[in-house]
């Protein structure tokens, strides 16, 4: 990988694990905090994306549609089961959960889909993963709930949808990465925007009470996920999917140093194996 590119992905993670720390402290405000940062992130790029075409001379295509509309419906799906599975459990079993079984995904999906070819160390990285989310989801003491573990699963296939689906969108339809953000950003809006209205006053008063966050995750989410999709321009699907996963680390130290979550030292082992794994698929 160049140095530029793994630069770009340490940044992304360290983004990434931020604005979750700030999703989990609204862990209670489901789609109607989705739609708050969704339709925020949209304002601040809609603005840029004019700014693109009207300085670069690109010619959109009909293809660019049904881009943006998939990412937009893989990435409702991530938001809210992410938003869900903060207000039942702790972030220091979601957030590893999530980001480690999106990639392994994503490398299987790879493999199959694309034609890529993990090495021994691949393979031993990805049934590193799985011993890593066994060890944070097992052992003594108090457990994650079932409903905690079920949305971290399913969250990271969401991850692994979006991120194989990004990736044929900027690479092979050659959508430019900032109109396919914002084009994703818009239609994610518009997609949560009638369960929204009908529960405009809980709306209203989480913009209220989290605005700070709201604001962090329209910001900092758009910012980590534009990196990776550049990143993607050149860098092979499998290698970036897993190399971006620093931040299960991240994460996990936040939840134990700033939230003071239980079992610290086995959900840190087995987010520290998670991401050992995650750069064995890297590598292989």
């Amino acid at each position: 990988m160049h140095p530029t590119a793994a630069a770009l992905l340490l940044l992304a993670s360290v983004l990434h694990a931020a604005w979750n720390y700030a999703a989990k402290k609204v862990g209670s405000g489901g789609s109607a905090f989705v739609w708050l940062y969704y339709t925020l992130s949209a304002v601040f790029c809609v603005p840029l994306a004019i700014g693109y075409l009207l300085l670069v001379d690109v010619h959109p295509q009909w293809s660019w549609l049904p881009a943006a509309i998939g990412t937009a419906v893989l990435h409702v799906a991530y938001g809210v089961l992410l938003q869900r599975g903060y207000a039942v459990g702790d972030m220091s079993v979601v957030y590893p959960l999530a980001r480690g079984t999106g990639p392994l995904l994503s490398v299987v999906a790879a493999v199959l889909v694309f034609h890529e070819h993990p090495g021994p160390l691949g393979l031993l990285g990805a049934g590193a993963v799985v011993l890593g989310v066994f060890v944070i989801s097992m052992g003594r003491g108090a457990r994650p709930s079932p409903a905690s573990l079920g949305y971290g699963l399913l969250t990271g296939a969401a991850i692994a949808g979006y991120t194989l689906w990004d990736a044929h969108s900027v690479n092979v339809i050659g959508m430019p990465v900032l109109l396919y953000f914002t084009a994703g950003s818009v239609v994610q809006s518009m997609m949560l925007a009638p369960q929204a209205f009908a529960h405009r006053g809980f709306v209203g008063e989480l913009w209220r009470t989290h605005r700070r966050e709201v604001l962090v995750v329209a910001l900092l989410s758009p910012i980590g996920y534009l990196l990776v999709l550049l990143v993607m321009r050149t860098t092979p699907v499998s290698v970036v999917a897993p190399a971006r996963e620093l931040s299960i680390v991240l994460g996990a130290l936040v939840a134990w140093r700033v939230l003071g979550e239980p079992n610290p030292v086995r959900r840190l082992v087995g987010s520290v194996i998670v991401l050992a794994g995650i750069v064995g698929l890297c590598v292989g």
